[in-house]
This record gives C-alpha cells, structure tokens and sequence, in this order.
C-alpha cells in the first residue's frame, strides 16, 4: 500500500444517520459511487442497512434487494466495492456481484456463518469492534479500561478470523468509533491508537460525520449537524494518515481524500 486509501460511504437506506433516503434508487446510487470516484474514493462502501444508534434491523431479503443491483452496476464499470453488511449470505451474494471486500461492523458475531463465506471466496474482510446490535449499544458502552478492553475483544475477532482461514494479508481491523462506546471513549481511543497498532493488521479510521465530532463542535448545546461536521472528519483523516493508517472511512471523499494526499507529501523525505 502506497498510501491511505479513501473509503467512500455509499448507504442505500432509508434511515442511515447522515443521508438515509437520498441514494435508495439504485441508478441515483450507482451515479453517486462513480462520483464518489471521481472525488478520490479508491473503494465505495455499499451498505443496505443502517448501523445508527437505535436503528432497527431489516431483513436479509431487503437488504439484498437494496444492495444487489448497486454492487453489480458499480463493478460493471470497474469500481471496487466493499459490501457493509453483517449477514453472511448478503456478502456473499454480493461477492458473487463483484465486491471484492466485506465490512462487517460486527466482526463476524452477528453470523456464525460470515468468517467461513469469506475464508472460502478468498475477499478482503474489515473486523470491526462490536458488542451489540444498534438497539442495545449505549447499554453496553461500560468499560473499566476502553482502550485495553477494545483492543483484547477486537483482537479475539482477528484470532476467529485467522482461525476461519481468513488470509492474514486480506484482513483489516477497525476499532468501531461510536459503536457501544460514548464520546470520551471515542477520543481515549483515538488518543491511544499506538495500542491497536500492536495488534500487528491494517487499521481502518471510521469516524465521518459521527456524534462525538457533533458534540465537540456544539453551539449554545446544539450538536453540529452531520453534514457540518467534514473539516473535523477531514481533518482527523489526515492525521490518522500521517500515522500510516490503512483507510479512512468517509462520507465526503474529496476533503478526505486531499487530506491523505497533503498528510502523504508532507511525509515525504
């Protein structure tokens, strides 16, 4: 890997937190992959359900339904797609589409059945920390030491995942920002990214857009909207880039992305 690669969020739901309902036609969703593209997105991340605190689950069928027919006209025209999904038949369905990797934000705890699918079609696989669907997640943000905690429970999902038979050059580990875990946590953990460096895999940055960053930029006690919060985004993806993190997450590519490009030339010698 030359540099930092920039994901580029593509939700064809109806409820994600950010743009739900904006690409959930799949020719809209197609054209807004290609522009993720064109902006710097080196993958576009397809997600057919939304992962927001407190968001109901769909089922397997309508997610498929949402997230099919965007994964094969994005990879028809050469994109590569990552497939943001938690079941194992939707990845692998849409491996069989062409995405050529699987985000699994539960690390393979929701489907006993994920890490072997993708072991046997041989695709890249982001293991993201997680300790609940979105319905139970503030619940469970209990830690006596976050940092320690996050790093020995993710790295039990990169042990599963080795032991499934997931090559280790194919895996990436993302410590899940946000997921069971409160802001103080999300920045203890940031502050203390040395320690998920020693878990010895890629580490992917998730942060776009999420509601700590909204928080810390409040005016008057109202939390900056979502789409207000991409200079804080853009900015923390440059400094994780800097520190030679694998991918950076994103909603708006083209900040991001000329954040790594500034982050990687300033780190030249």
């Amino acid at each position: 890997m030359a540099r930092t690669l920039v994901m580029g969020v593509l939700n064809v739901t109806p409820d994600s937190f950010s743009d739900g309902g904006r690409w959930v036609d799949a020719d809209a969703a197609v054209a807004r992959g290609l522009a993720l593209v064109d902006q710097g997105a080196d993958i576009v991340d397809v997600g057919g359900e939304s992962t927001r605190p407190d968001a109901d689950r769909v089922d397997a069928a309508t997610e498929l339904r949402r997230v099919l027919p965007v994964v094969e006209g994005l990879t028809a025209r050469g994109v590569a797609v990552s497939v943001d999904t938690m079941r194992a038949g939707v990845a692998a369905a849409a491996v069989d589409a062409g995405a050529t990797c699987v985000n699994d934000v539960s690390g393979g705890l929701a489907d006993p059945a994920m890490l072997g699918c993708v072991a046997e079609r041989g695709v890249s696989y982001i293991a993201m920390h997680w300790r609940g669907h979105s319905r139970a997640m503030a619940e469970r943000a209990v830690y006596d030491d976050v940092v320690a905690q996050v790093c020995g429970e993710l790295g039990r999902r990169r042990d599963a995942a080795l032991a499934a038979g997931i090559a280790p050059q194919r895996l990436v580990l993302d410590p899940g920002i946000g997921f069971a875990k409160n802001a103080d946590h999300n920045w203890a953990i940031l502050r203390r990214w040395d320690a998920l460096e020693e878990l010895g895999f890629p580490l992917l940055l998730a942060v776009s857009r999420k509601r700590f960053l909204g928080a810390l930029l409040a005016s008057g006690g109202t939390p900056r909207p979502p789409h207000e919060r991409d200079a804080a985004t853009a900015y923390l993806s440059g400094h994780f880039a800097a520190r030679g993190v694998w991918g950076v997450r994103v909603h708006d590519v083209r900040a991001s992305a000329d954040a790594v490009a500034t982050a990687g030339r300033l780190g030249e010698r």
